[in-house]
């Protein structure tokens, strides 16, 4: 897939941050758009390891 997975990774890694400052920000539920803030390390990691076990 030649790094696919991996962008589709970051893209939404990137999605969950701004979700997390709408959240946070605009809904003012604070504690929702922190938990919301710490899917991004999780998502770029589970993306790289689907992408690793695909080769």
């Amino acid at each position: 897939m030649g790094g696919q997975i991996s962008k589709i990774g970051f893209v939404a890694s990137m999605l969950s941050v701004v979700g997390s400052l709408y959240v946070y920000f605009i809904t003012g539920d604070k504690d929702l758009g922190i938990f919301v803030g710490l899917w991004a390390p999780t998502l770029i990691l589970a993306s790289k390891e689907i992408e690793e076990m695909a080769k």
